[in-house]
């Protein structure tokens, strides 16, 4: 065979092997599709499942404390809590409940914050900063109406700041969850935390998180059982809401990337 005959051979079979090449690539990449796929979708059911056993928690919890208004637990929570009572913390624990005692000025903060967002360009996080906040004050008096728990009294522990309306479950601690918990998430999956303020304002915010709830019920404010139910109906709502961010975010960064495309094109 000449050797002019065999270059188209030779192509051929060059051609070939690309092809086979690019068909093997891209069974690799479906594989990986498929697994990253699978992996998501067990990730998405142990999520579901977590959300479902915390609500159905939540629903005992509720419910026993609708039975049985006083537990024995709960009073000695709280009288281990106020066994020390010195100047600093009473004034550390009516600090940290400061916010929620006065509505006017809590509300101020959370407009202010939104406002932020949304002048930085971050639209859809001031929205739901703006959008949780609201929410969670009518579900919060749908359930102390319905669970009709009463708070705290005098004959019992002691009770340092006095509030109206029932007890369970704590309207500080839902709401400080809602603002505070939400900005601390939002800067977790926002921020590279490459600047001073980022940590500052992780801490600031998981520091209100954490201590309204032991807060509450050091004031006599609320049964330990009261925040505790706070925490977890409140951290569902975050749960909930964040899972709607992130959706949102996810079609909005793709609408932006077919923008970028068809520009291109």
């Amino acid at each position: 065979m000449s050797k002019q005959e065999q270059e188209p051979l030779h192509k051929q079979h060059e051609s070939v092997e690309n092809v086979q090449k690019v068909v093997k690539q891209a069974t690799a990449d479906v594989e990986r599709s498929k697994v990253s796929s699978h992996r998501a979708r067990g990730r998405t059911y142990i999520l579901i499942a977590a959300y479902l056993v915390v609500f159905a928690l939540f629903g005992v919890l509720a419910w026993s404390v609708h039975v049985h208004p006083v537990l024995n637990v709960d009073i000695k929570i709280t009288r281990e809590f106020q066994e020390h009572q010195p100047l600093w913390l009473n004034v550390l624990m009516f600090g940290i409940s400061y916010l929620g005692n006065n509505i006017i000025v809590f509300s101020v903060l959370i407009l202010l914050t939104a406002v932020v967002f949304w002048l930085v360009r971050l639209r859809l996080e001031a929205l739901f900063i703006l959008g949780l906040s609201i929410v969670n004050l009518p579900i919060n008096t749908i359930l102390k109406t319905v669970i009709n728990r009463p708070r705290p009294t005098t004959r019992l522990v002691d009770v340092l700041q006095v509030a109206s309306g029932n007890s369970f479950p704590s309207g500080h601690v839902m709401s400080y969850v809602a603002y505070w918990g939400l900005l601390f998430s939002l800067c977790l999956i926002l921020f590279k935390r490459d600047r001073w303020w980022h940590y500052v304002l992780l801490i600031v915010s998981g520091f209100f998180v954490i201590m309204v709830g032991p807060s509450r019920v050091y004031l006599g404010d609320h049964w330990a059982t009261d925040v505790l139910g706070g925490y977890m109906f409140g951290g569902l709502l975050l749960g909930l809401t964040l899972w709607l961010y992130l959706v949102l975010k996810g079609h909005q960064a793709q609408r932006k990337a077919n923008n970028s495309l068809s520009k291109q094109s």
